[in-house]
Parts: C-alpha cells; structure tokens; sequence
C-alpha cells in the first residue's frame, strides 16, 4: 500500500498518494453494503470476521424482538417476550433489508471489536478512560454528571455488545423512526394489529424521548471539548468511544464513517481525518502506532494542511455520505 512509504516527498506528491489510497478505501466502502447483506442471509463469513457478523446478525433479532415485544404487550399477549420470539425473525429479515441501519450495526460491532483489541494490547480500558476520569471529577456540576453518565452508558454498551443485544432507545432518531416504520409496515397486512402497532409505536416513542443514549451524551461531551480537539484525539488518553466522536467532528464526518476509518481498507482515510481535524504529525503517528503499529507514515504528512485534507475527504465517498 503506498501509504506504508517511507521516503521523503513534497505536498503535492503526498497529497497525489493519499488521493490514490482514497480511490481503493472508496472501492471497499462501495462493496461493503452489499457484502454485509450476503452475509447475514448467508452462512459465508469469509469476508467479514465471524464475530462482527454474529453481533450484527445478533442486533437485528434484538431489535426485532423488542419491537415484536411492544406489539405483543399492546395487544395484550398474556406472555409478550415469549411471542417476540417466536415472531421475531419475519421482522429481523425486514429490518436487514435496511442499508443504514445495517451499516449503524455493523460499525458499532467493528467499534467494540477495536475497543477488545486496545484493552488487550494496550490496557485500555473500556469504560473508565483517563479522559472520562477527568470528565467525572470536574467542577462544573453538568460536565462531571455527564461524566458519570457517560461513564454508565459505555459500560451498558459493552454489556449489550457481549449479548449481542442493543437496547432500541439507543438507536439514532432516524433509525429509530426507521425501526418503528418497519414495524408499521410488518403488522400492515394483519388488521386486527394495527391498533396495537399505534399503541406500542407511541411507547416507544415516548420511551426514545426521555432518554439520552450513548451517542447523544459522545455527541455533546465532543462538543464541549471542541476548543481543545487534540486532548480528545489521543487515543490512549480519551479511549475508543470519545476517540471517535472526535475524529467524526473534527473532519465532518459520520460517525460511521469515522468508525471504518480505523480498519485496514481505510488507512488514507484515517490519515486524512485526522490531518483535517487538526492533528499534527505527532498525534496522527500516536494514533497510527495504537490502532496499526506495523505501517509506516509518509514523510511530509505534515505539510499536507487540514483545510486541503478535509476537501480530498469531502470530494471522497466517505465524505459525501455523510
């Protein structure tokens, strides 16, 4: 991979490079929907890592089995979760057939994957980061109760993420909404059940508004440290979950996005975030050594400023899906 080079070249020679690794990280993300779909109707796990795939697949029955649940608890089911069961699958195989709910699944796998892998090789912890200790003891009230808020959430996640589950509150809006469609568009052809979707719809919804999920609390703790970005792009110091939060911000992209940029397709990318977020040379080398020790920077990366990073990103297919 030419990002692996190690000689010394001018701007506009880096930048030629990046571009180049861009176009084939580009060619992965294409591919990847369509794969990860395969996959979850097929028993080929080849491309993908069996675990990844089993969360994802895990996820989705989840997810279908709360809804199912909802439904069955409003129509009245003398034993709703054991109906969810049973109905269950027809609504998962619905919902696989959701591009951005499947990609929101499997970037969430591939980050706990990547958190496993730093709390083994780096001693990371999962949960309690030294970033988030310094959240927790705060002397403002709000940033020190988000801290421990945070702090529950990340552990919540974890323990979900083992199971295979994810709590359907913890869904984005949209994919929440997305979720509850499904649902609508599973009991349509039953019409004794559509009042009880009516019902369990607005539940759930009700459940979504009075909570604040793991990404919302990510999303705003990113937002207060945006004045000093780089505290929260050293890895080591902010963990996985803030690590990315900030990588998404600083460059504009999703937080999927900023996910896959951590894996071996998307080194250019990951580069190229970082650069735009305002990383230097030191900090993306730091970030390189914890998540690919074995490749090698370019010299002159530095040189490469992150206006110019950010619009090779924004003209890639990362950056326009955002």
């Amino acid at each position: 991979m030419a990002l692996t080079a190690s000689i010394d070249r001018d701007p506009a020679e880096i930048e030629a490079l990046l571009r180049d690794d861009l176009t084939h990280a580009d060619q992965a993300l294409i591919h990847m929907g369509p794969i990860l779909r395969h996959l979850l109707q097929n028993d080929d796990s080849s491309i993908f890592s069996d675990e990844v795939i089993a969360r994802v697949r895990g996820m989705l029955a989840d997810i279908a089995r709360q809804l199912v649940q909802a439904l069955g608890e409003a129509a009245g089911h003398d034993d709703a979760a054991s109906w969810a069961r049973e109905a269950g699958p027809g609504l998962a195989a619905m919902l696989s057939g959701n591009q951005a709910l499947l990609n929101h699944l499997h970037m969430l796998a591939v980050e706990w994957q990547l958190t496993e892998k730093l709390q083994g090789r780096l001693g990371l912890d999962p949960v309690l980061t030294p970033l988030v200790q310094d959240l927790i003891a705060s002397p403002d009230p709000d940033v020190a109760a988000r801290g421990m808020n945070l702090l529950a959430a990340q552990a919540r996640f974890g323990q979900s993420l083992r199971r295979m589950q994810i709590p359907l509150a913890e869904l984005p809006g949209d994919l929440h909404h997305l979720s509850l469609m499904t649902m609508q568009s599973y009991i349509a052809e039953d019409p004794s059940g559509t009042a009880a979707a009516g019902s369990a719809e607005v539940a759930l919804r009700k459940a979504r508004s009075t909570s604040v999920s793991r990404l919302e609390l990510l999303e705003h703790l990113t937002g207060l440290l945006s004045a000093d970005l780089s505290r929260v792009l050293q890895i080591e110091n902010a963990g996985v979950a803030l690590f990315l939060s900030a990588l998404s911000f600083g460059a504009g992209l999703s937080r999927e996005t900023a996910i896959m940029c951590t894996t071996e397709s998307q080194l250019a990318r990951l580069a190229l975030s970082l650069s735009a977020s305002g990383a230097g040379r030191d900090a993306i080398i730091a970030a390189f050594v914890a998540l690919h020790p074995e490749v090698a920077l370019p010299d002159g990366l530095e040189r490469l400023e992150p206006d110019r990073a950010a619009a090779l990103l924004a003209h890639s297919l990362g950056g326009q899906a955002h």
